[in-house]
């Protein structure tokens, strides 16, 4: 190409190639980005309207430049970008739009000595390259403006899902919302409660929470409810070892794992007893971390909790009544003699190997050995309220 040699003129031929120049790029795609292939119609069609706002923006920032060399990222953005949807950086990733970026400078690059003069060719090299670093800035930044938007969504959201299970409202609308956070619905959910760590943000811990949970095959919807920490998991197969791959993640003091229960719209159960049971656990200074609800039932029903006591009744006092009526005579009588074997023994008249054999009754319909000091305490409490129930 010949003629008088200026900015402007390189400008000019450049401004009558763009059309070629995006059919060039448009056809490279095709065959040199496999992905681009599998997008959808309207999805093509915008990630070629963003490879021919590139090529576009180039020429209008050579000409601009010409006249006056300061731009900055935040024009390049929006004379590229700004063609596409947000929704965009949700369908193709960084890595792939920075390779559209790049095939686009690519094919501007290998045609530029046959659209401008040669005057003119190594300045519009040069320039291209400037611009090349300018696109790539931008492009971080479009995505990480993306990422902070969907990211504060997120959050939004996964505290209005946590939220929704600790109020008891397990609708379809909140699973389509744990849906949207790439909750699994596995079932075996359960609900864990604790303090807040000092010194640590929300958004660090709760990726924190998550990688535990994930390490451990398990999904994780974290939030905060004053100064607790509340984590729902689902995928767990028993609650104290899903608790227990996540317990470290707390703060000082007691970490209370609520029942499982069987997807995320039953998880107010699993929410309500840990609640109930983390409102209580001061009252065992010796409860494990993490501890199980319903190791803290007499401390709950002490609290006030009506499912505790109602709990201990269906689930010790009334096998026991049911089983043989001697059970709750002989563990009353054991209790009040100091839980020896002999005194209860001549209190009933019978021999010690009767209560022995009376008390392995009970421990095999409870499971609660009563000889055990956390056993006794939980008997002598399901026995109040047992004869409270049928008074």
């Amino acid at each position: 190409m010949s003629g008088a040699s200026s900015p402007e003129s390189a400008a000019d031929a450049l401004q009558r190639s763009v059309g070629a120049l995006s059919t060039n790029a448009t056809a490279r795609m095709q065959t040199e980005m496999p992905w681009f292939g599998a997008l959808g119609a309207d999805e093509r069609s915008w990630v070629g309207l963003i490879v021919q706002a590139g090529i576009r923006g180039f020429v209008s920032w050579y000409r601009r430049g010409a006249r006056n060399p300061v731009t900055g990222d935040q024009a390049v953005a929006a004379a590229v970008f700004g063609v596409a949807p947000r929704a965009l950086t949700g369908t193709i990733s960084l890595q792939q739009t920075v390779d559209l970026v790049r095939l686009g400078i690519d094919v501007v690059e290998q045609n530029i000595d046959q659209i401008v003069a040669p005057q003119d060719a190594p300045e519009v090299h040069a320039a291209l390259m400037r611009y090349a670093r300018e696109v790539a800035f931008a492009t971080a930044q479009v995505y990480a403006r993306a990422a902070e938007v969907r990211g504060a969504w997120d959050a939004r959201l996964e505290a209005l899902v946590v939220d929704s299970v600790l109020r008891s409202e397990g609708d379809e609308a909140v699973l389509s919302r744990a849906g949207a956070l790439g909750w699994a619905d596995r079932g075996g959910v359960v609900v864990v409660l604790g303090s807040m760590p000092p010194e640590r943000t929300e958004t660090d811990l709760f990726d924190a929470v998550r990688r535990a949970a994930r390490a451990a095959g398990m999904d994780a919807l974290c939030g905060t409810q004053g100064d607790r920490l509340v984590v729902v998991l689902g995928g767990a197969a028993d609650p104290e070892e899903a608790a227990s791959a996540i317990a470290s993640q707390f703060g000082d003091g007691p970490v209370v794992v609520g029942p499982i229960t069987d997807e995320l719209s039953s998880g107010h159960i699993s929410a309500r007893s840990a609640v109930a049971g983390h409102r209580a656990v001061n009252g065992w200074p010796e409860a494990p971390r993490p501890v199980s609800s319903d190791q803290l039932l007499p401390e709950r029903a002490l609290a006030g909790d009506g499912h505790a006591r109602r709990h201990l009744v269906e689930a010790v006092y009334a096998p026991l009544s049911e089983s043989r009526d001697t059970l709750i005579d002989t563990l009353s009588c054991y209790f009040q003699q100091g839980t020896s074997i002999e005194a209860t023994a001549r209190a009933l008249f019978v021999h010690p190997n009767t209560v022995r054999y009376r008390l392995r009754q009970a421990t095999d319909v409870t499971g609660l050995n009563p000889a055990d000091a956390r056993h006794g305490f939980v008997y002598r409490i399901a026995l109040v309220l047992g004869r409270q129930a049928v008074r």
